[in-house]
């Protein structure tokens, strides 16, 4: 079937919510699964519209007010002393000062929760644009640490997508999420075992490489609902086993992976090391590359002159760094200093770069993490913090809503205990985390 240009749509007996019921279970998820099929039974601070209330509609988010502390707009680097955030229902109704915000304060009144921000320094609430969340545990830790907004790297069986609708009903568990379904590589392994339209592929000597597979695996992700799609060009760095330097699929697979994706709308973001590799993705018209540790000038002019985003993921390689494997270790080591050096000149040509922890298996790393090591790169801090604000939210398709405490703008906040300005590591501890009105619980 995959030899065959006109291989027909991924089958309609098998339903996006009986894939989501499935993923949803796999993640963790046993008391929320309903969540994705339409009838959970989750709370949410006792509003009507819960669905427990009999409703299928997620509830509306919180009313709250942020009262006093240092608000950063990362977008123009304003920062406002003795700030007020009106939030109501989810949604940023004011962000200002006290004069600016009094009607919108007195508007909400008594039905808003008030935090007091007095000392402290709010920031909107962070974006992590690489991270793999495969089950509750993880997805709580990471809003915990901030990132209230992520992509998802793929998971190995549509958990991302499962999580993203339970975050509809609990956002103060889990970070809104843009799900990118299973990943676009030659050997899917036990993936195949995540869709019964996947099957067929079981059968290629070669695994997924002809236009044909690849266009199938994409059509499949799209059909269950992904919002992205992701795919590589090299090995893994992470697997010992493996050279991340040896490139696996070329550019004319990429563009065939990229076509299928734009035909669906979705964006593509490439796994990437070697300097030809990511030349050929880049080429190949791919969203943003991950890793890229050996990017190179060329492709920086052609990154730039194109708006290819680049996410380095540098704390999944300091990591590695200190991985027990002397080979991983050593790869960490290695790849680190020279990531660091490929943002700091990536930056210089004005190439977009976007914050993503690369997070995984249990081990979850804050996003401030990534700040800090962009800031160690060579950027300013207020540019190393707009890596995971604004320009992680334009990347992710969330400019409108995420990135900032604007008007507008969805109600999430980190409150730290400092001035990231003057030392980006306390955003990898927020004091307080608010994800669409409500304070993330402990």
């Amino acid at each position: 079937m995959c030899n065959d240009p006109n291989t027909p749509p991924p089958s309609p007996r098998v339903t996006r919510r009986g894939i989501m019921a499935g993923a949803a279970v796999l993640a963790g998820a046993t008391a929320l699964t309903g969540a994705a099929t339409g009838t959970a039974t989750a709370h949410q601070s006792g509003r009507k519209g819960a669905p427990g209330g009999g409703s299928s509609r997620p509830p509306r988010g919180g009313t709250l007010i942020i009262d006093g502390g240092t608000l950063l707009d990362p977008l123009t680097g304003r920062v406002t002393e003795d700030a007020v955030v009106v939030i109501e229902d989810g949604v940023v109704r004011a962000a200002g000062t006290r004069r600016e915000t009094r009607n919108d304060v007195a508007a909400v009144g008594k039905a808003a929760k008030v935090v007091r921000a007095n000392g402290r320094w709010v920031l909107p609430g962070l974006v992590d644009a690489h991270i793999h969340l495969s089950n509750l545990t993880d997805a709580h830790k990471a809003v915990r640490l901030g990132a209230t907004s992520i992509r998802s790297g793929t998971t190995a069986f549509y958990q991302d997508i499962a999580l993203r609708e339970l975050a509809r009903w609990t956002p103060q568990r889990i970070p809104r999420i843009r799900a990118a379904g299973i990943f676009v590589t030659p050997r899917l392994g036990d993936t195949i075992l995540a869709d019964p339209d996947l099957a067929p592929l079981s059968l290629l000597k070669d695994g997924v490489r002809t236009p044909e597979a690849l266009r199938r695996v994409v059509e499949v992700n799209l059909s269950r609902g992904v919002d992205v799609i992701k795919t590589r060009v090299n090995e893994r760095a992470g697997s010992p086993t493996e050279n991340p330097l040896t490139q696996v699929y070329d550019r004319e697979q990429l563009s065939a992976t990229v076509a299928a994706a734009r035909r669906g709308g979705a964006t593509v973001l490439c796994h990437s090391y070697s300097e030809k590799g990511i030349h050929d993705a880049v080429m190949a018209g791919v969203d943003s590359i991950e890793h890229g540790v050996y990017l190179g000038e060329r492709t920086m002019g052609e990154m730039r002159r194109r708006g290819t985003y680049f996410t380095p993921t540098l704390a999944a390689m300091a990591s590695l760094a200190a991985d027990p494997d002397p080979v991983l270790a050593e790869r960490g080591r290695t790849f680190l200093p020279i990531a660091q050096r490929a943002v700091r000149r990536a930056h210089e040509t004005g190439v977009r770069i976007a914050a993503g922890t690369d997070s995984s298996s249990g081990a979850v790393d804050p996003i401030g993490r990534e700040i800090e090591l962009m800031r160690e790169a060579g950027l300013s801090a207020l540019d190393a913090i707009r890596t995971a604000t604004t320009n992680a939210a334009r990347l992710i398709g969330l400019e409108r809503t995420a990135g900032r405490l604007a008007r507008g703008f969805r109600g999430d906040a980190v409150l730290v205990d400092g001035d990231p300005l003057r030392d980006v590591s306390v955003l990898s501890s927020p004091s307080t985390v608010v994800s669409y009105g409500f304070t993330v619980d402990a």
